[in-house]
């Protein structure tokens, strides 16, 4: 009796499955439908591969064309945006949890201006207020006119063209302040989770609160906090596309260029999303795996 019911539940699982997978696969053949008949749109498909690659006479190879560069420059603002986030985002997340007022109020200040703010509104806020006034006080305008060569291909690789360095600083600190909002929750929510009594007892021993945090706390809370920080990196890299308002050439914006120089407006976007998808569908199923060998060593 039991195996029946629940082959008829695996039954009817599958059912819905097929339901959903066919009413999308519908929807797709609807839209493509109607964009063809009533715009009356010719589909061409062929101009995006000069977009990603090009053949460089120079070097005499293939060298990565807009759609690429964008991609790259894309990645660079992800990790660099979230390796500052997560720096911000400790430091934030154990004020948090400080027995004094001061730290746990300050960065609740920060958490909440931050979280409830619109994303665009933050953006523009600290790119004309805030990044217009401190990147001339770092000197990065002048790191592109007195670096050596060997500086310049350093940074080049790092962080894309010397000559935008200025506006790709401004994007990875501007993203890292937002996102480092949520792992300062993060890093709370892992921090708490620790239970008491392990706290207590490496007080007991004579251990300090900066060794309790750093022994026996942020070793279990780092664990627990992977999960929620992988996808907090994915998210990141969609929340990228933001800064091409402020004309930072990541994919988005490079894909705007494109869109309005070939007129082919529904192919790049279309590209563009599956672009975005493969990549943060293939980092969910990485995080997924890391998720797993993390669950079986904790156990």
């Amino acid at each position: 009796m039991r195996t029946s019911k629940y082959s008829i539940r695996i039954r009817s699982a599958h059912l819905i499955d097929v339901a959903v997978i066919s009413a999308v696969i519908g929807f797709v053949v609807y839209v493509a439908y109607r964009v063809d008949t009533v715009l009356v749109y010719n589909w061409y498909w062929g101009f995006i591969p000069d977009y990603v690659l090009r053949w460089d006479e120079e070097i005499g190879r293939y060298a990565p064309n807009l759609l690429l560069k964008g991609l790259f420059t894309t990645f660079r603002l992800a990790v660099w945006s979230l390796l500052l986030a997560s720096l911000i985002g400790v430091i934030m997340g154990v004020m948090r949890t400080s027995k004094r007022l001061f730290p746990r109020m300050i960065s609740r200040l920060y958490v909440e201006f931050v979280r409830n703010m619109p994303p665009v509104v933050f953006l523009f806020i600290f790119y004309f207020f805030i990044s217009s006034q401190l990147i001339p006080i770092l000197g990065i305008d002048e790191i592109s006119v007195r670096a050596s060569p060997t500086t310049l291909a350093v940074l080049e690789i790092a962080f894309g063209p010397p000559e935008l360095l200025s506006n790709v600083i401004s994007g990875i600190i501007c993203l890292a302040i937002f996102e480092a909002a949520y792992i300062t929750e993060i890093v709370r929510a892992g921090i708490q989770s620790i239970d008491r009594g392990q706290i207590e007892a490496g007080q007991s021993i004579g251990l300090s609160h900066f060794q309790v945090l750093r022994w026996i706390v942020l070793p279990q809370a780092v664990q627990r906090m992977v999960p929620p920080l992988a996808g907090q990196f994915i998210t990141l890299i969609k929340d990228s596309s933001l800064v091409s308002l402020i004309s930072i050439q990541e994919l988005t914006f490079l894909a705007q260029e494109v869109a309005y120089s070939t007129q082919y407006v529904f192919e790049i976007w279309i590209f563009v999303a599956v672009m975005y998808f493969c990549i943060c569908y293939s980092l969910a199923w990485l995080f997924g795996r890391v998720e797993k060998r993390l669950s079986v060593y904790r156990g």
